[in-house]
């Protein structure tokens, strides 16, 4: 009769030992988890400590390239390494898509003894690139995008903090927001270039058989078409000029590139 009542005893002290093993194994699961994100912190400051001493002296793309080969663990430098490439690989973009506008390479200045085919096939030539250059800077702007979604990806697969993150894509936005504007510049001006390269082949097609060449020069019957002519001609080369300065305008960008990574670092 008595052992009942002792098996009712034991259930209420088994069932107070399970929730104390419970809590107690809850208890270390929080303090394993704390010790790893700490630990997981402290590894992330020496990172950054080891890759400021890396970065500190570097002035140049080339000495970034060797403190990036020597420190191939570092996960602050590994984020680095990210930007340059991304750097690297949107200024190649730039320049590719602006080069495939043109697609087919036209004449730098209109031959004086360019047939009526010869101008048409420019002229075909002109019309098509107009058309392509000016979808440049809404399909440039996707791309970077995409490249940042892409790098945003990487950077939190080499598990950094949060604020490190933020810090990051900050940095990555502003290396774009540059890009994509001296960019666009490019496209504005390449797109006058193609305007008035235009207005230049039209106006040549239309008086042709009327003006004759002298001294390796279009002499037109009247002073007003050659005005014209001039006028188009000279905005041409100045396009022509602008595309240049701003083509080194988006090769200076990486000195400024350079040197906001190695804020990043030093933060």
């Amino acid at each position: 009769m008595g052992s009942p009542v002792h098996q009712s005893a034991k259930t209420p002290r088994r069932l107070a030992l399970g929730l104390l093993l419970l809590f107690a194994f809850t208890i270390l699961g929080f303090s394993g988890l704390y010790f790893v994100g700490d630990l997981s912190r402290y590894q992330e400051a020496i990172s950054k400590s080891d890759a400021y001493v890396a970065m500190r002296d570097v002035s140049n793309p080339e000495q970034l390239d060797q403190a990036l080969k020597r420190h191939r663990s570092n996960v602050i430098l590994k984020m680095i390494a990210l930007a340059n490439l991304d750097a690297i690989e949107m200024n190649a973009a730039a320049r590719r898509l602006l080069t495939d506008a043109e697609q087919k390479e036209l004449p730098k200045a209109i031959d004086r003894t360019s047939s009526r085919s010869d101008l048409d096939a420019i002229l075909r030539d002109l019309k098509a690139a107009e058309g392509r250059i000016a979808t440049f800077e809404p399909r440039y702007i996707a791309l970077a995008k995409f490249e940042r979604d892409k790098l945003e990806d990487e950077a939190r697969s080499l598990l950094v903090g949060n604020d490190t993150i933020r810090r990051f894509m900050s940095m990555i936005d502003a290396q774009h927001s540059e890009t994509i504007a001296v960019a666009a510049e490019l496209s504005t001006a390449y797109a006058e270039y193609y305007k008035t390269y235009d207005k230049c082949v039209t106006l040549l097609l239309r008086e042709f058989g009327i003006y004759k060449v002298k001294d390796g020069q279009f002499v037109f019957p009247f002073q007003m078409t050659a005005d014209n002519y001039n006028r188009a001609a000279a905005a041409m080369i100045a396009a022509a000029k602008r595309i240049a300065e701003l083509d080194d305008e988006l090769t200076a960008l990486r000195p400024l590139q350079l040197n906001r990574w190695k804020a990043f670092v030093e933060q």
